[in-house]
């Protein structure tokens, strides 16, 4: 199998590369001028906002599955660039479709990677959330990703294209982004930790709930979807059962080597923030066998140890 990893940059991308290469797929990865894929693979730069480019690489090294993970990813940010978001999450998924639908190789597998925030603001008792569902976005985020599953639905009924869409529901672990939740959790204990940061942890909203995974889990799935997901199918990633915000906190706190006080931070409050997101997984379970296996205790844990790890290091370098 050879794989072609659209927008691989990013902290998923290293994780897919490699479960793919460890499972002896060939790997071939795009990032932007401005990034760098460490992992062993093909490397390519790429911008999807240009389809010409796109078609280019497809043709050069025609893959038999695409996974499109380029996305303005961070529902945060969304808020903040909601333009931006919407080029990069619906235009830019137009450019890879209509560079598969004209490329040379015809029968390209091809993984739209959505979102579980696209169920939004859900029915009164519709959790665990099934693939069939209706749509209700309650973010710019959770929008744009919403649409982009439409459009690929479009594509894969119109064009007889081989498209899996995937809404994956929330992941975490070590090399996260502290702009994510539990990851930004583990930074801020890191640095009271070490001594840069004071005693107190900033937090949002406690009281929503969410389904996490972790990223190694999620990238196993993606590879079997690669294998063994049927075209035209939407299936839901993620653990199968929710857990509050502050669950995720108190679990972090507990790894931590001193007392932390908790401060709520209004800045940290969303405009709109759906009240619980759990997804039924039976489809990805009955198709691909697949399932989460990794705690989310041990993801905590990971992710805090990486967070020591790295100002451990950038203390070293700076000789403190």
């Amino acid at each position: 199998m050879k794989a072609l990893i659209i927008g691989a940059a990013g902290f998923v991308g290293a994780y897919l590369i490699r479960e793919l290469a460890f499972a002896g797929w060939e790997v071939h990865a795009t990032c932007l001028p401005n990034e760098t894929i460490t992992e062993k693979c093909g490397t390519h730069v790429l911008d999807i906002m240009n389809k010409d480019d796109i078609s280019q690489i497809l043709d050069e090294n025609a893959p038999d599955v695409v996974y499109h993970l380029a996305a303005q990813s961070s529902v945060s940010v969304s808020w903040k660039k909601p333009q931006l978001t919407a080029e990069i999450n619906i235009i830019g998924t137009i450019n890879v479709l209509e560079a598969l639908r004209e490329a040379k190789k015809k029968d390209i597998r091809t993984l739209l990677i959505g979102s579980g925030e696209e169920y939004g603001y859900i029915r009164e008792g519709a959790c665990p959330l099934k693939e069939s569902e209706p749509l209700n976005p309650g973010n710019i985020y959770a929008a744009t990703k919403a649409c982009q599953g439409m459009i690929g639905e479009i594509y894969a009924h119109a064009y007889k294209m081989d498209i899996v869409m995937v809404r994956a529901f929330n992941h975490s672990g070590p090399r996260q982004s502290d702009i994510f939740v539990i990851s930004d959790f583990c930074k801020q204990i890191a640095e009271i930790e070490k001594g840069i940061r004071e005693p107190v942890i900033s937090v949002g909203n406690l009281t929503a709930m969410r389904d996490f995974t972790d990223v190694r889990d999620v990238v196993k799935a993606y590879r079997l979807l690669g294998e063994k997901g049927r075209s035209g199918a939407v299936y839901n990633v993620g653990r199968g059962k929710s857990v509050t915000i502050q669950y995720i906190l108190d679990t972090a706190l507990s790894f931590a080597k001193l007392p932390i006080e908790v401060k709520q931070d209004p800045n940290r409050m969303r405009a709109s923030d759906i009240p619980i997101i759990e997804p039924d997984v039976s489809l990805i379970l009955d198709d691909t066998g697949w399932r989460a296996e990794i705690s989310m205790e041990q993801t905590v844990e990971d992710t805090l140890n990486f967070w020591r790890e790295k100002l451990m290091a950038y203390g070293l370098s700076l000789g403190t």
